[in-house]
């Protein structure tokens, strides 16, 4: 659904709870085939990655979840993992781990992201880890670039392949 054109500085940053899994996980799916559907027409999301966006419970029991909301709906997330946390990616020693940054499609362009951004990265910060890792799918080239304007770097060592996806390590040290 298309939001009306919406006031921006009514955006409102907060850690997810209960009440707003169901919306997050709707929003990962919803943003994540919308983007490549556009970019990356040969990328099809089966039943199991759609069951791991939809998992946000889960997710919020091992991570910080935020959420962007905006007149009353949620309409961006991220989430950070602790270095130690289970199924953490980061592949780095004490490094968090950035994953299923999602903004709403209709205001793709908007700047939703960094505020998003800024929340994880000011976390990162207070947990006193020497940097934030993340994996972008290989060929999401504006993706890249979003991440590498905020200063991440591409990071090889910190690559993966798995079964169904090739992914591109990008780290971002944090000042001490």
């Amino acid at each position: 659904m298309k939001l009306p054109d919406v006031r921006m500085e009514n955006l409102i940053i907060r850690e997810a709870g209960p009440a707003d899994d169901e919306a997050i996980g709707t929003l990962l799916i919803d943003a994540f085939l919308s983007a490549y559907a556009r970019k990356l027409p040969e990328v099809v999301y089966g039943e199991a990655r759609r069951a791991e966006l939809r998992a946000v419970a889960e997710k919020r029991r091992r991570a910080t979840v935020w959420v962007a909301e905006l007149e009353g709906r949620v309409v961006g997330t991220v989430a950070l993992f602790r270095p130690d946390a289970e199924g953490t990616e980061a592949w780095l020693p004490n490094a968090a781990d950035l994953r299923h940054l999602a903004t709403d499609p209709a205001l793709h362009g908007r700047g939703l992201s960094q505020p998003l951004l800024d929340a994880a990265e000011q976390r990162a910060s207070e947990w006193k880890v020497d940097a934030i890792c993340l994996h972008v799918r290989k060929g999401a080239s504006g993706v890249a670039r979003m991440y590498e304007r905020r200063g991440f770097r591409r990071a090889p060592e910190g690559d993966l392949k798995l079964p169904d996806v090739e992914l591109a390590g990008y780290v971002m040290h944090l000042p001490r």
